[in-house]
């Protein structure tokens, strides 16, 4: 199996909800559900990656404050290298709709300051040869997200493969966004985004037409996945096929941090060297689970879970 890694924003994430309507100003209403949970694109899918029994590395960092002592505790001797940042811990708030989509609130804390010199201390570039890194969170971690070339030289050096999902920008897809983020995609291997960001990178309202226009701007033999919420998820291979999967039906409870936990399955699966197909079918599968489930659960161990495809 490859080695897999995963770059970007590990916070704290506060659910509640759901709350219909939502309130007026000045007033309160009980809810029947809370939960603080480590969150941030890539605290996500590395507790799936957990969950799954996958092996992985993470570079992140943390605030000054129990939050940050809290998040490094939740992965163990993998967040021993983590940075504390003089600042308070990256805090969202959460709050979940009866149709399971949510609204988010967020503070700046510690995450504008991750830097490529703390990501470059933390991660092995040697022992990551030849494997996938997930750069996630790329539009709350300024200080980062302004070395990617630096990043990409680093990854490019060590032959790891770069798979980008950036996350939703707090301003929107301006266009500044939408041109940093394609510039961004000429130097990665994957782009791993949802319909809304990929027809609106693209200026293409077909799904499977805007992945084909990503493809034609990343490197040759790049992958570009499409993730579909209830509809599944469309990917290119490195020749060009395109490939669909359709998601099963669930009664779904939470599609907070949903498309994270799809990439670290489909990036577990693709690491494992499984066809594309069954990669989406990994992620979707895992995705599925965790949106169905109170508390969250993941499923069987990947192990497990590639039988049940292949059969």
């Amino acid at each position: 199996m490859r080695p897999l890694a995963v770059i970007g924003n590990v916070n704290v994430d506060l659910i509640l909800g759901p709350a219909e309507p939502w309130p007026k100003a000045g007033t309160e209403i009980i809810v029947d559900h809370d939960e603080l949970r480590v969150g941030g694109c890539a605290g996500n899918s590395a507790l799936a990656w957990d969950a799954l029994g996958v092996d992985y590395a993470i570079a992140a960092n943390v605030g000054n404050d129990q939050f940050g002592t809290w998040l490094k505790e939740a992965f163990g001797e993998r967040s021993r290298g983590w940075p504390v940042e003089a600042i308070g811990s990256t805090l969202s708030v959460g709050i979940t709709h009866p149709d399971g989509e949510r609204t988010f609130f967020t503070t700046r804390g510690h995450l504008p300051l991750f830097s490529f010199d703390e990501v470059r201390s933390m991660l092995d570039g040697n022992a990551l040869r030849g494997g996938i890194a997930l750069l996630a969170g790329s539009f709350l971690t300024d200080a980062l997200t302004l070395a990617y070339d630096a990043f990409f030289d680093w990854a490019d050096a060590h032959e790891i493969a770069v798979a980008l999902d950036t996350g939703w920008p707090l301003e929107g897809w301006t266009e500044t966004n939408r041109l940093r983020t394609l510039e961004w995609l000429k130097r990665c291997h994957c782009a791993l985004f949802n319909e809304v960001e990929t027809t609106t990178l693209t200026g293409r309202s077909d799904p499977a037409e805007a992945a084909r226009s990503l493809k034609a701007g990343m490197p040759a033999g790049a992958i570009v996945v499409v993730k579909r919420g209830p509809h599944g998820a469309l990917a290119l291979d490195r020749d060009g096929k395109g490939f669909s999967v359709v998601a099963p039906r669930v009664a779904v409870v939470d599609t907070i941090g949903a498309g994270d936990v799809f990439n670290a399955g489909f990036l577990a699966a693709l690491a494992a060297k499984m066809p594309l197909e069954a990669c989406l079918r990994t992620g979707v599968r895992v995705a599925s689970e965790a949106i169905s489930t109170l508390p969250r659960s993941y499923g069987k161990p990947l192990s497990a879970l590639f039988e049940d495809i292949r059969q």
